[in-house]
């Protein structure tokens, strides 16, 4: 997809973009954080049918969920093409040791050599968590490495 940047002095920056079916879009990246969807009439690109403004929470939400399916795309594309990489979702049940703890109380990767990438929580997705990441019952652990290293990773979140 072609994106065409614009400077918008004292108010910030707008990305413009055409879709596959033809229709005419932009965001607007304001210098308060706030961030405006603008949809262009077809038959006239100056025109906004629609535009929604989102605050900074708000765009970074939309944003996680825009990226959500781009994350597990990738992590699919990546084990296709690396033999013996897996993929394991480790569910995190209330009481099991690491409820209310730290991903880097895990110490996962030195211990496994396999890393959690990501946590899905209530639907959404959270990629690259800190080592300050605390997990909550119903979380789901998404690790990557060998079998060996996402059995160990399994282990690790269900016996500590």
């Amino acid at each position: 997809m072609d994106v065409e940047r614009t400077a918008l002095p004292g108010i910030g920056l707008r990305h413009e973009f055409q879709t596959v079916k033809g229709q005419h879009a932009a965001v607007v990246s304001h210098v308060s954080g706030r961030r405006d969807i603008v949809i262009y009439k077809p038959d006239d690109p100056d025109s906004a049918v629609v535009t929604l403004s989102l605050n900074t929470d708000e765009a970074n939400g939309v944003a996680e969920l825009l990226g959500t399916s781009r994350i597990v795309e990738r992590l699919a594309d990546l084990r296709r093409q690396v033999v013996g990489l897996l993929t394991v979702q480790v569910p995190v049940i209330a009481g099991s040791p690491f409820d209310g703890r730290t991903l880097g109380d895990t110490q996962a990767r030195t211990r496994t050599g396999a890393s959690i990438v990501a946590v899905i929580r209530g639907g959404e997705i959270l990629a690259s968590p800190r080592p300050d990441f605390v997990f909550h019952p119903g979380d789901l652990a998404v690790a990557v490495g060998t079998a060996e290293g996402t059995d160990a990773v399994t282990d690790i979140m269900r016996n500590g």
